[in-house]
């Protein structure tokens, strides 16, 4: 829809009426009407629920047709997640083409490229949808009509001369059919189309005729009809042919069909079928790895320019807590006043809504577009990024009641605490100056649905400083020295400071940072401890600096103690508390290869780069305790330097977790060729088998096969992996980004940082992956034990969940926290505002996640009145599903879902939620069995109870007005 839109902007009134009668009688057909069509490895699903939401309403707002068959011909491979959010947004068929040529030549051998797709953990059958797999290896007119595409590509008339389209490859050219020819025509036609029939069950068969970049002009379009119609004319008035061939969309081929198996039962003995069609087996699962041709898989795609695929999720958080802060906004405002500032911003909400929703497309956050698209790319979500900080920084003022509606056009108080200077720059933090008898304050947004214990950090450019909470009290905290990537100059001379919050569910909270206040301690000094045989590192005031004594030094905290290895400063291994021992060798290494943006092609396996004798620098403090490694490599600019933290604020859910950041610079003709793992080396027996997500909403079982090349036991890794050994132990990392994964040898996990390759791997770029990025990956990374028997995953082939404690560290890093700081300091005396804001009635429970809780249609919210028919905000809720053979408090306040419904009636504070009615993932359905939901969910208007199986997201709409 970006490009119908785009279309549909400048066109003529008559060419939009012409258009909407062609749609509305059933000539043409829109497929999908997604925003784009999404890539489905490196998507998360909140972005992919929003591009598509936002291609279906933009359709639906303006010529009323809602689309009902989906169409993705060119993703790399294939996830069920789309398969499930379809059928939750009432589509009746998919179709894909892209997946494994020997796994089409399986389906096909047993007739099963067409089946109903299930997700792995329906017992009931009620994700059920149809899809239609292409047989062959392209979408292509050669590759579409049968078997031979010598044979096929003479059927595709824009090949003829008078065209600028690729002559055929085969040698063999389309002939202009006439009265004479017609008959050999006919038959050489229609003998493809039986040999391509006899790969699927029915006698109705779908020959598509297209490609890329074609019906440019109505000459092309013409010469392709002109020669069709001559051939289907004949095939239909010569009865012996046995045959009926005729022009159609892809809804009239589903439907005859659908219309043909109602007839005829198509069923195999002993085949699991489906209620909702018969006649086809039920699968599950994803299609990935893809590989189209030989050992080119296509795994380079899952971190090919990696630096974006970390914008795509911030833009996306951004957002989400943008919609939500909006959202409140309207929520709490009775008034033509205070409209004014969310109706200001609606346009740019929306903006960054179709910016987001753009890089979702295949050739975006896949890393494969050419360099000037992916600077269009990245300019785009710079920009709506920087909107959307400006916006949520009025917003905090309005929330607070600082900002009263009336003086919309000043300026923001606050500034973000992140700073992007360009659309390409690392964000760097804001430091605050906290001159003397000054204070500053820090407001944090939670855009989470839980209360958040938290150590935060902000910079400040000097360290004597004290940090007080709202009620002026003061606050334990520690202060560390900034550092960074550069050899002779480790300290940037500014400061962190680290305290430990608490922001309300979904809330604000304000903290101080002072210079000079009475009877408040200081943030107090870490211990810094030196390692360096290159040159000698300078110590900083005010820290007490040491040198490192031994080969081994450790950190530690309440649960556990990391030892690392001095000479190269990697990890060796994790003691925990309960005397546990984990080994855990840590690895940075390079592959040398030669694929291009889509494939991985190693040769050989990855070398090691890190030798004896960089820096190191161990701070030691009470509430955060980092190792950093500058570590030496053979080039004279090493391309990684690494951090490992690990955080004592007692009972947070940052206590359990290691934070490892990468700071990558795969940058000049060294690294040409070359792609950058890290590996954790452990003693978890997990027999090669480990557990990734798809689209951060689901996990998938990967089993690491010898018959396969190793760049086909790499999978898609959007924000987790994990292993478990026979024991029950689980070795988990975490990811903020979407980027590729591998568990080559027992216990082995690797993940793939950055790649930087000079030629074009042949598959539509022209051209190398050169224009790489500095950039910091940051892994949190868990270790757990079972508290109860659990699956073992050899024998078992379904996917494994994630604890209750997993999802929490999860939400955490994908959701931080946002922090705004005041741009003027304030007296140390003067009196202040609300300095919280805390909308929910209590946190919801630990496995219920706020997928997006929005104002769906923003510039149309003061228009649409209460009264007029829809309702005006949006929530939709995911349940998680976890193992409870893992801890089920998930080690803090956790009270799970399934004990007692949540009620959305009273989920809010100061508001009251009225006409409240459940509705589809794209909000265009009422219908709720038509989407396979319960009974239950569409009972919501009248009681207010939300009940949620496990894996389900619900969306339901309604309006809200503050308590009288």
């Amino acid at each position: 829809m970006s490009y119908l839109e785009r279309w549909w902007r400048d066109a003529s009134e008559d060419k939009r009426e012409n258009f909407t009668n062609l749609v509305k009688n059933g000539q043409l057909e829109i497929v999908g009407g997604g925003w784009v069509m999404n890539d489905e490895a490196n998507s998360h699903y909140f972005a992919i629920i929003e591009q598509i939401t936002e291609g279906n309403m933009w359709l639906n707002d303006t010529i009323g047709f809602v689309p009902k068959n989906s169409w993705a011909i060119d993703p790399f491979g294939y996830s069920p997640t789309m398969a499930y959010l379809f059928r939750r947004m009432g589509f009746e068929n998919m179709l894909i083409q892209r997946t494994h040529y020997e796994l089409k030549k399986e389906l096909a051998w047993n007739k099963n490229l067409e089946y109903v797709w299930r997700q792995s953990w329906d017992a009931n059958e009620t994700t059920d949808i149809f899809v239609h797999m292409m047989p062959f290896y392209s979408y292509d007119i050669p590759h579409t009509c049968g078997p031979e595409p010598a044979i096929c590509c003479q059927f595709d008339f824009a090949r003829s001369h008078g065209f600028s389209y690729e002559l055929c490859p085969w040698g063999q050219y389309p002939v202009e059919t006439n009265p004479e020819n017609v008959q050999e025509r006919a038959l050489k036609l229609l003998d493809q189309y039986r040999k391509k029939s006899t790969l699927y069950r029915t006698n109705t068969l779908l020959v598509p005729l297209g490609d890329d970049f074609r019906y440019v002009t109505a000459e092309e379009a013409e010469a392709q009809f002109r020669n069709y119609q001559m051939i289907f004319d004949y095939i239909n008035s010569t009865p012996s042919l046995n045959a009926e061939a005729k022009f159609g969309t892809l809804d009239d081929y589903f439907q005859t069909l659908r219309e043909e198996a109602d007839r005829i039962n198509y069923s195999v003995p002993r085949e699991i079928g489906s209620g909702q069609i018969s006649g086809f087996p039920s699968l599950s699962g994803d299609f990935f790895t893809y590989a189209d041709r030989q050992k080119d898989y296509w795994s380079g795609y899952y971190v090919s320019r990696p630096f974006f695929k970390a914008v795509d999720r911030v833009l996306e958080q951004t957002l989400r807590a943008s919609e939500m802060l909006m959202a409140f906004l309207l929520g709490h405002c009775q008034r033509p006043q205070c409209e004014k500032l969310p109706m200001r911003y609606a346009y740019k909400l929306t903006a960054a809504r179709r910016n987001l929703a753009l890089f979702q497309h295949h050739d975006g956050v896949t890393g494969t577009a050419k360099d000037h698209v992916v600077l269009d790319y990245g300019t785009r979500m710079h920009t709506s990024l920087q909107d959307l900080q400006i916006f949520m920084s009025k917003a905090i003022e309005v929330l607070l009641g600082i900002r009263q509606e009336k003086y919309d056009q000043t300026p923001a108080l606050f500034d973000p605490e992140q700073v992007r200077s360009k659309y390409d720059a690392l964000p760097m933090h804001r430091a605050i100056s906290a001159r003397k008898g000054t204070v500053q304050s820090v407001v944090l947004f939670n855009p989470l649905e839980q209360t958040r214990e938290e150590v935060v950090m902000v910079v400040v450019s000097r360290p004597d400083v004290s940090v007080l909470d709202s009620n002026w009290t003061c606050v334990q905290s520690q202060v560390s020295p900034e550092l960074q990537h550069d050899e002779s100059n480790i300290f940037t001379g500014r400061h962190r400071i680290h305290w430990k919050a608490s922001i309300p569910a979904m809330g604000l909270q304000t903290y101080y940072i002072a210079n000079g206040f009475a009877g408040c301690e200081k943030a107090k000094p870490a211990k810094l401890k030196f390692f360096s045989k290159l040159s000698s590192i300078p110590c900083l005031a005010p820290y007490a600096c040491s040198k490192v004594e031994g080969d081994t030094v450790e950190i530690v905290n309440r649960h556990q103690v990391l030892t690392f290895d001095v000479k190269h400063g990697l990890l060796q291994k994790v003691i925990h508390k309960n005397g546990l021992q984990n080994v855990v060798v840590e690895e940075i290494a390079l592959y040398s290869s030669s694929g291009g943006a889509y494939l991985f092609l190693p040769d050989g396996d990855a070398q090691p780069i890190i030798e004896s004798g960089g820096n190191l620098v161990i701070s030691e403090g009470p509430l955060m305790q980092e190792v950093y490694s500058y570590p030496k490599t053979s080039w004279e600019k090493t391309p990684v330097s690494h951090s490992t933290r690990i955080y004592n604020g007692g009972n947070t859910v940052q206590d359990f977790l290691i934070e490892k950041e990468y700071h990558v610079e795969l940058l000049g003709k060294d690294f040409n060729d070359k792609e950058l793992i890290v590996r954790y080396k452990t003693d978890t027996n997990n027999k090669r088998i480990f557990y990734s997500d798809l689209n951060g909403f689901q996990m998938s079982r990967r089993e690491t096969y010898d018959k396969i090349p190793l760049q086909g036991n790499y999978y898609p890794m959007p924000s987790l992996a994990f292993m478990q050994g026979s024991n029950g132990q689980r070795f988990s990392v975490h990811s903020r980004q979407a980027l590729g994964a591998a568990s080559l040898k027992e216990g082995w996990l690797e993940i793939m940082l950055d790649r930087r390759l000079v030629r074009d791997d042949g598959r539509g770029l022209g051209q190398g992956v050169m224009d790489n990025r500095v950039m910091n990956v940051v892994f949190h990374i868990l270790m757990e034990s079972n508290i109860s028997s659990t699956s073992d995953p050899v024998l078992n082939p379904l996917p494994l969940s994630p604890s209750l404690l997993s999802h929490r560290v999860n939400a955490q890093l994908n959701y931080p926290l946002h922090a705004f700081i005041a741009k003027k300091p304030q007296e140390v005396s003067a009196p202040t505002h609300s300095r919280s804001f805390s909308p929910l009635a209590a946190p919801l429970p630990c496995d219920l996640h706020i997928m997006s809780f929005k104002v769906p249609r923003p510039s149309k919210y003061s228009q649409q009145q209460q009264q007029l028919g829809d309702p005006r905000l949006v929530l939709m809720l995911h349940r998680r599903n976890w193992d409870s053979s893992y801890c089920k408090k998930a080690r803090s306040q956790c009270t799970a879902v399934a004990d007692e419904p949540v009620n959305l009636f009273n989920m809010f504070k100061d508001l009251t939620v009225l006409n409240a009615r459940a509705t589809s993932l794209n909000l265009l359905h009422d219908d709720m069995e038509m989407l396979g939901y319960t009974e239950q969910f569409g009972d919501v208007a009248r009681d207010g109870r939300v009940i949620i199986p496990p894996m389900e997201i619900q969306a339901y709409k309604f309006e809200l007005r503050p308590h009288q």
